[in-house]
C-alpha cells in the first residue's frame, strides 16, 4: 500500500530524516517506535505531504505521490491523524466529523460514512452536539480518528494516538486500531508506548536519530535485547 525509499527531510539546513526505507503492506498495522526527537512526527508529516523540503520517493500501490501536496494525498486515501489531535475546539463533534469529509468523493458518501463512524465509535454519536473542546482527551482522540475516517482513507497515519491519555483510553484506542485492521484498513502508527504498539502491529520499525535502525515483527522486537534496554527498561 505504501512504499518509502531513500526519504530525507530537512528543517531549513538541518537534516532530520536520513535515507528512510519502509513498507506498509495493505491491510496490516505497521508500528514505528522511537524516543523523543527521533524524527517520528517529521516522518509522518513528510508522508502526508506537509514537509516543504524532502528528497526520496513515497509511493502508494506503485504510484509515486512524492510531488503531490497534502490535500491531493488525502484525496488518494492517505490521511494523517496528527499528534495532539488538532480539532476545532469551538465546533461540535458532528461539525468536526463533517469537515473530515471535505473531498468531493468523501462528501458524496458522507451520510453513510457518518453512520459507519458512529457504529464504530458510539460515544461520538451520543455527543454529536457537544463542543469538541469540552470533551476529555481520550474522547477528543476518538473524535480525531473519527474525523480522519470520514475522509474514506485507504491508509491511516496515527501520530502518537495515546499521548497523555488515561490507561482506560489507551486500551480503547488500541481496541479501535484492531477493529480497523479487521475492516482491512491499512495503518501506520507512531508511538512512544512501545509495548502496546509492538503487541498490536504486524511489523514494526525503530527510528533513532532520523534513521531506521531495527525492523521486525512485534514479537521479534519485544525480544530484542537492544530494544529492551533502550525502551523497556529491562
Amino acid at each position: 500500500m505504501l512504499e518509502v525509499k531513500g526519504l530525507n527531510a530537512y528543517y531549513g539546513p538541518i537534516q532530520v530524516l536520513r535515507d528512510i526505507d519502509l513498507s506498509v503492506p495493505a491491510g496490516q498495522i505497521v508500528g514505528l517506535v522511537g524516543a523523543n526527537a527521533a524524527g517520528k512526527s517529521s516522518l509522518m508529516f513528510s508522508l502526508a505531504g506537509l514537509r516543504t523540503r524532502c528528497t526520496g520517493d513515497v509511493s502508494m500501490e506503485g504510484e509515486s505521490i512524492s510531488l503531490l501536496p497534502g490535500e491531493q494525498r488525502v484525496a488518494k486515501g492517505l490521511v494523517l491523524v496528527p499528534e495532539r489531535r488538532r480539532l476545532f475546539p469551538f465546533m461540535t463533534v458532528l461539525e468536526n466529523l463533517e469537515i473530515g469529509a471535505y473531498s468531493p468523493a468523501a462528501r458524496a458518501v458522507r451520510h453513510q460514512t457518518l453512520e459507519q463512524v458512529y457504529a464504530l465509535l458510539p460515544r461520538l454519536a451520543e455527543r454529536r452536539k457537544q463542543v469538541a473542546g469540552s470533551m476529555s482527551g481520550g474522547e477528543q482522540q476518538m473524535l480525531a480518528i473519527g474525523r480522519a475516517l470520514m475522509s474514506k482513507p485507504r491508509i491511516l497515519l496515527l501520530d502518537e494516538p495515546t499521548e497523555g491519555l488515561a490507561p482506560i483510553f489507551v486500551d480503547l484506542v488500541y481496541q479501535l486500531i484492531r477493529s480497523l485492521r479487521a475492516l482491512k484498513l491499512t495503518v501506520l502508527i507512531v508511538e512512544q508506548n512501545v509495548q502496546h504498539v509492538l503487541r498490536t502491529a504486524d511489523m514494526s520499525y525503530v527510528l533513532e536519530n532520523g534513521r531506521i535502525t531495527l525492523k521486525g515483527s512485534g514479537q521479534e522486537l519485544l525480544e530484542n535485547e537492544q530494544l529492551k534496554k533502550a525502551y523497556l527498561g529491562l
